[in-house]
């Protein structure tokens, strides 16, 4: 390596080393030096690094895993929790060590700026450019909130009481409270550095943690030679690391999903049975429930209001209502202001208003919190009230504080969840699972921002995004691991897919493939029964087969294998705990997936296959029993899917229950249509918790 980084440039260029668990390094190039650095013999690939984006009280008690389930505290303590992110804010009370003794002896992690306890016993941070904004500081001390937010809903100590200014109070935990947090800071106000994002997989994978979780991704469709993630995650598998990584937030559109890497864990967001609502009122006493995070006083009358077209300071543009552009200040200060579209109701504020109403579709099951007292309601309630301000000579409103309600629907796929299939292999289904994602509660920095404009500090937040769906797999992740501390991340994987809880297809007709397997199952997880397990030499071998060359695998990997001496097969053999195949539109097709089940159940069982199918495809599943003798005893079985001609963007889907009167473990199939180019269109990126705002 250094001869390389010699023959390009002077000891300037080299920004960063990566020598720790694997080989490469990041540097200032030209155009010329990079094209002559690709070429030479030793490099799989020469890339630019890309900026990539960020992407609790109730949701553990809502996945089943309350105070009360069993444990094994003494296992959950020596698990270390990797968690790349914004940081942490180490006084919070959910990162306190009470009860816990000192970390692991074979800990090798160090704290960089930043004094570490018994819960958060490493602490580094990444900064190649060096650029500090916004209130940023070189230490791994987290200044925006987002990674102290996921740290704790991933292994956070119990806190009682916590809330967000009184609303969604509870107790606030992680899944494994004694489990032990190392934070790697690669994110900052500008983003997520490439460059940084593997020098963190590098310490981590060298410190010893035993699980990864990153709630950040770039634009789907990244190969998985230039993907940092793709990359470091499979170095972490190498080691024995489970990498669970946020989906991303750009739903509803098909082939948005990231982090599509079938050697980690894509999770995608789903709701709990908690909604939080803010309700309004209008001077003819009329009640319309929107949705909101506002925790500001309920006025004690109602007071004026205005619609934003009305009080635009240019009255002749056609966006006057949408409360983009300014409003004047005379005719709106102190009065609730209707806007036709949401936004992040910075204009109102600066305005001087006392409250906003956004009458939209956009995301209408997102909650957000605003800087003012703000609702967003239903279009076809914005039009009710725009008749009602048109006719009322002194129209006046009141906006109340946001409460709770019990949504029996849950669990359902956020609208923002983005969705397969997945570009890169369209023949492993991504995302894997769902997980809690939408207002969820957990701790907060002080120094990070509520809402844009706000200028309220708090130690717990309420926020949505994959980002906080994320780390509930990686703290379900840790609850499996206390359990089974030798299984491969590919046997834990395998167990929270094949016991996740299917999602509602009626209520989520838009969303086949967003939900993966389903929400998460934390406790059935533990007791799979069966798993579907895979090392490093299954993955080289299915890249082989999707058509990467020996060299790009040798020198992405580390492996001398070679694809000339691997069988050839299909990506569909990868002994993945789920199935997918890309057919064409309006043409017969069969397709075969080959699989083996290890027996971590009962010693002596037998299980039996059930199938369910949408209609038009057909499911065979040879030998449709399995009989096992003896603990870890491996069979083999295969699955043949074959159905007429699906119509063009469809996804016809099916399942494989193998059950042996106590456990049900389950296998999808999703066949999909060629789908052609994907149009994204004027779509603007949710909020969720990547960008901090709502959306615009």
């Amino acid at each position: 390596m250094a001869k390389m980084i010699e023959s390009i440039s002077a000891s300037e260029s080299l920004v960063r080393s990566y020598g720790r668990t694997f080989n490469g390094f990041a540097a200032k190039l030209t155009h010329q030096q990079k094209q002559k650095l690709g070429d030479m013999q030793g490099i799989v690939s020469v890339f630019e690094s890309r900026t990539l984006k960020t992407h609790t009280t109730r949701s553990w008690d809502f996945l089943g895993l309350t105070r009360k389930v069993p444990r094994r505290h003494t296992h959950e303590s020596d698990i270390v929790v990797g968690m790349l992110d914004t940081g942490v804010w180490p006084e919070s009370e959910s990162f306190n060590d009470k009860g816990l003794g000192p970390p692991p002896k074979r800990w090798r992690g160090a704290c960089h700026n930043m004094t570490c306890n018994n819960k958060i016993i490493g602490a580094r941070f990444y900064n190649a450019r060096s650029l500090y904004v916004r209130g940023d500081v070189p230490s791994p001390r987290d200044t925006a909130g987002h990674g102290t937010h996921t740290a704790s809903t991933a292994a956070g100590s119990a806190v009682s009481g916590a809330s967000f200014s009184g609303l969604a109070r509870g107790t606030a935990r992680g899944a494994v409270p004694s489990a032990r947090i190392a934070v790697y800071k690669v994110c900052w106000d500008f983003g997520c550095e490439d460059q940084d994002i593997l020098a963190a997989f590098d310490d981590a994978i060298a410190d010893g943690v035993d699980v990864i979780s990153i709630s950040a991704g770039g634009s789907s469709g990244t190969d998985y030679t230039v993907d940092p993630i793709a990359i470091g995650s499979f170095h972490a598998m190498r080691a024995g690391i489970l990498t669970s990584a946020s989906a991303g937030n750009e739903g509803p559109h098909k082939g948005t999903a990231s982090n599509v890497a079938p050697w980690l864990v894509s999770v995608a967001a789903s709701t709990i049975d908690r909604r939080i609502v803010t309700r309004m009122e209008i001077g003819n006493h009329k009640r319309i429930m929107g949705h909101s995070i506002n925790t500001f006083s309920t006025a004690k009358k109602l007071i004026p209001f205005i619609y934003a077209g009305d009080a635009a300071v240019d009255k002749n543009d056609t966006g006057a209502g949408s409360c983009f552009n300014t409003l004047d200040k005379k005719l709106v200060k102190g009065k609730i202001v209707l806007c036709d579209a949401a936004s992040d109701a910075s204009v109102p504020l600066a305005a001087g208003a006392g409250g906003v109403v956004m009458a939209e579709s956009y995301q209408p099951d997102v909650p957000f919190a605003y800087p003012l007292p703000t609702t967003s309601i239903r279009p076809e309630d914005g039009l009710h009230l725009l008749n009602y301000l048109n006719k009322t000579r002194n129209p006046v409103a009141k906006i109340f504080k946001s409460e709770q309600v019990v949504d029996e629907t849950a669990p359902n796929v956020a609208s923002f969840s983005s969705r397969g299939p997945n570009l890169i292999t369209p023949d492993i289904l991504k995302p894997d699972v769902s997980a809690p994602g939408l207002a969820i509660l957990a701790a907060w920095s002080p120094k990070g921002t509520v809402a844009p404009g706000d200028t309220r500090s708090v130690m717990y937040n309420i926020e949505s995004g994959t980002s906080m769906s994320c780390p509930h797999v990686t703290g379900t992740a840790v609850y499996i691991k206390s359990f089974h501390p030798t299984w491969s991340p590919a046997a834990i994987a395998s167990a929270m897919v094949t016991t996740a809880t299917p999602m509602n297809v009626a209520r989520n007709p838009d969303a086949e493939l967003a939900y993966g397997a389903g929400q998460i199952d934390p406790v059935k997880a533990v007791h799979p029964g069966l798993i579907y397990d895979a090392g490093e030499a299954d993955f080289i071998q299915m890249l082989c087969n999707q058509g990467y060359n020996t060299t790009s695998i040798r020198l992405m990997t580390g492996h001398h294998s070679s694809c000339s001496t691997i069988k050839k097969g299909s990506v569909r053999d990868l002994n993945y705990p789920s199935m997918a195949a890309k057919v064409g539109p309006k043409k017969r097709f069969t397709v075969r997936f080959n699989r083996t089940v290890k027996n971590v159940g009962s010693a002596r069982s037998t299980y039996r296959a059930v199938v369910r199918a949408s209609r038009g495809v057909h499911v065979r599943v040879e030998p449709n029993v399995l009989c096992f003798h003896e603990l870890n005893q491996k069979l083999k079985f295969v699955v043949t899917v074959s159905g007429g001609g699906l119509p063009e963007g469809s996804v016809a889907s099916a399942s494989v229950v193998w059950s042996d009167g106590r456990h049900s473990i389950a296998k999808w199939a999703k066949d999909t249509p060629y789908m052609g180019t994907r149009l994204d269109g004027d779509r603007v990126a949710p909020r969720g918790a990547d960008t901090h705002q709502p959306p615009r």
